[in-house]
């Protein structure tokens, strides 16, 4: 997984994400001006740095960090210091105030986001064999998958009894150990010293684990086998409760961040037409982003210092 979605062929090192899939953060415009609410709140309550951080870890090629310095006020964003954390090359066509690097900056004054970069942290998998014993799950880079020999080191095997539990689970269950995105969650969230650190993706608590587990790939807008040849989107859902930060929806989020679905009056399609139709495609956006059956169902992971 490493090697398909960050090495030097990597996935995410040669492609647009956006041209792959669709996040919350290329969805809508919407999206960008409730993360820049968010940062004129937390500017207010730490009494407006200058510098005030703005960093997108998983940034994508920065469209989330262009379309919140477009929705900030002037003299915000003014003092915001706005970082892309990304493997991939600096696009050309990234504005200068944006800075690029590959790892996240430490003593972050401010607000860090990362929307759906944990669940592309590879992560082990494995599957309980005809004896109903866990042995990790490889993959060749044809996408053939076969059962390593031998068992699980301690460290995982801590974590699967703690978070996922495989007892009574019939040959084939799997479980994806999440003990790799917990730790780069606590590094990224370290590197607040003062504000918040926000992850925004899709997963799972113990009540409701998969028993065959979440791997899957994306290519081209489709969902597609996961071949780990570099190809294609990798991606593992995020056992949420196992990275020890609170959460919410992201319709709940969204909500108080003044993103609400509700369609216009109908009575403003006679008194201003063109405000009517203005008003229903933002209604339509966000109803979207707050779906709670698909975007809406996402879950803010919140870390305030």
């Amino acid at each position: 997984m490493e090697a398909a979605l960050y090495g030097p062929d990597g996935f995410f090192v040669r492609s647009r994400p956006a041209a792959h899939f669709r996040t919350s953060a290329t969805a809508s415009p919407l999206f960008a001006g409730a993360v820049a609410t968010l940062l004129g709140r937390l500017d207010e309550a730490l009494g407006h740095p200058d510098p005030l951080d703005l960093v997108d870890v998983g940034a994508g090629r920065g469209e989330l960090l262009t379309g919140v310095l477009a929705a900030l006020p002037e003299q915000v964003r003014a003092r915001v210091r706005a970082t892309a954390v990304e493997k991939a090359p600096r696009p050309g066509e990234l504005p200068s105030t944006i800075g690029w690097t590959s790892s996240p900056p430490t003593g972050v004054v401010g607000l860090l986001v990362a929307t759906e970069w944990l669940d592309n942290i590879p992560v082990e998998i494995v599957e309980l064999d005809a004896h109903v014993r866990p042995r990790y799950l490889q993959s060749s880079p044809d996408g053939t998958l076969a059962l390593a020999p031998g068992g699980l080191d301690p460290s995982d095997a801590a974590w699967l009894a703690r978070w996922w539990p495989l007892e009574g689970a019939p040959p084939g269950a799997r479980a994806e150990i999440g003990a790799p995105r917990d730790e780069a969650w606590a590094a990224a969230a370290g590197c607040v010293a003062r504000g918040l650190a926000l992850a925004v993706d899709y997963g799972h608590v113990a009540a409701d684990r998969p028993l065959f587990g979440t791997l899957t790939g994306f290519r081209d807008g489709r969902e597609v086998p996961p071949v780990a040849d570099g190809s294609c989107d990798l991606t593992v859902s995020v056992a949420l409760d196992s990275l020890g930060s609170p959460t919410m929806t992201q319709r709940e989020a969204l909500r108080l961040l003044g993103v609400d679905g509700a369609r216009p009056p109908l009575a403003l399609a006679s008194s201003d037409p063109a405000g009517y139709v203005r008003a229903l495609a933002r209604a339509s956006a966000a109803a979207e982003l707050t779906d709670p059956s698909g975007l809406g169902g996402h879950h803010w992971i919140l870390h305030w210092v």
